[in-house]
């Protein structure tokens, strides 16, 4: 009994509280925004009335439409980090570079909006480039330890493989921007990725 109270107590604990379905709510009414209007169309208000609420309750969980951006980018990248490192599950190198390139494919194919807007405005919105560089460093870190698994020299895998993400970052961005097939340059990048890192395709 006593076991079955603590057992009720840890799945209330790891529910979603109200503030979190609220803020899940306002970073889904701002993706749809992306999607519909554009970052440049957005304001704060037009956030809140997608969303349901106030300005004054969405002032509550974020103090500006960036901080709202970089929030929706966050969460974005951290989907994408999972989704990378899940593949990375020691497992032959060609193998994980062709799962991770495909599953990086498919986040933009889910949130090209998202990822876009990142690429867009990191350079003069410090907070998402904040973001938008840690998952950077996180799957390059990543890809790194696929490197030396490959037979990459240690000395440059990280840098391999950092160079390897900024590429597939512009690669995919001039895809969706020009709306040309992702299955074609997640193709050209498997090709490169592998090359690189001297595993047969």
């Amino acid at each position: 009994m006593e076991e079955e109270q603590r057992g009720t107590r840890s799945r209330r604990r790891s529910a979603p509280t109200k503030g979190d379905l609220r803020e899940r709510a306002i970073l889904d009414a701002a993706e749809r925004q992306l999607d519909t209007a554009g970052a440049d169309a957005m304001t704060v208000a037009t956030i809140a009335q997608e969303a349901g609420i106030t300005r004054g309750a969405l002032y509550f969980y974020f103090g500006s439409k960036n901080e709202v951006l970089a929030a929706l980018v966050e969460r974005t990248v951290t989907a994408l980090r999972t989704e990378v490192d899940a593949v990375d599950d020691g497992g032959l190198p060609a193998d994980v570079v062709r799962k991770g390139i495909e599953r990086t494919a498919q986040m933009w194919r889910e949130h090209g909006t998202v990822m876009r807007t990142a690429v867009e405005l990191s350079p003069s919105v410090p907070v998402i480039d904040q973001a938008w560089r840690s998952a950077v460093v996180a799957l390059a870190d990543t890809m790194g330890g696929v490197a030396e698994r490959a037979g990459v020299p240690p000395e440059t895998a990280a840098r391999v493989a950092a160079a390897l993400v900024w590429m597939t970052e512009r690669v995919f961005y001039q895809a969706f921007l020009a709306e040309s097939s992702l299955d074609e340059a997640a193709a050209t990048l498997t090709h490169v990725w592998l090359a690189a890192f001297g595993v047969a395709r």
